[in-house]
């Protein structure tokens, strides 16, 4: 008995720390990432409001210093931040079997088939790390699954998924 409650709750826990995001990230074999100490930030590509923006900012601000790096004018690392967002729909459809009928949902009866769509705005987030000597990308973060449409998730969905991304950074560390 104890055994099927230790699988019961290893099962919840691992369903429980799915995150909701897709995050990935790519990085250049050849960059030496730890000559790279200092940075600065370029959001030039940030079109978002200013209050999205700043969360952002903020929560990249957090993560590089938590890496060890640190603002500066003359930096290592140029850091690009773009946000981007594209229209989702999804379409669920309901199936009749089992509802009515005899024979395990495969005999005579009446059934029903529903279809609907639902439609919603996911947000991404991309983090671009330029060598600031050569000019060449060495590291890229990319983040998506955010709520746009929403403002409550927003204010939880950025920091959550700026930290995902980040947690790839430098590649080849143990999260």
């Amino acid at each position: 008995m104890k055994k099927y409650i230790f699988i019961l709750l290893a099962a919840t826990l691992g369903l429980s720390s799915c995150s909701p995001f897709q995050v990935r990230s790519d990085y250049a074999e050849t960059a030496n990432f730890n000559a790279y100490r200092t940075y600065k930030i370029r959001i030039d590509d940030l079109k978002l409001n200013d209050i999205d923006k700043d969360r952002v900012l903020n929560e990249l601000s957090k993560q590089l210093q938590a890496k060890g790096l640190t603002s500066g004018q003359n930096p290592d690392l140029i850091i690009n931040v773009k946000a981007n967002h594209k229209k989702v729909t999804d379409i669920n459809n309901s199936s009749p079997y089992g509802m009515w009928g005899w024979g395990g949902g495969f005999g005579w009866g009446i059934g029903m088939n529903r279809t609907w769509t639902s439609n919603y705005n996911e947000g991404a987030l991309i983090v671009d790390f330029v060598d600031a000597k050569n000019q060449k990308l060495v590291w890229q973060g990319i983040g998506s699954g955010i709520s746009v449409d929403s403002p409550k998730a927003k204010q939880k969905q950025i920091p959550q998924i700026m930290a995902e991304i980040m947690a790839n950074y430098p590649p080849g560390m143990k999260k």
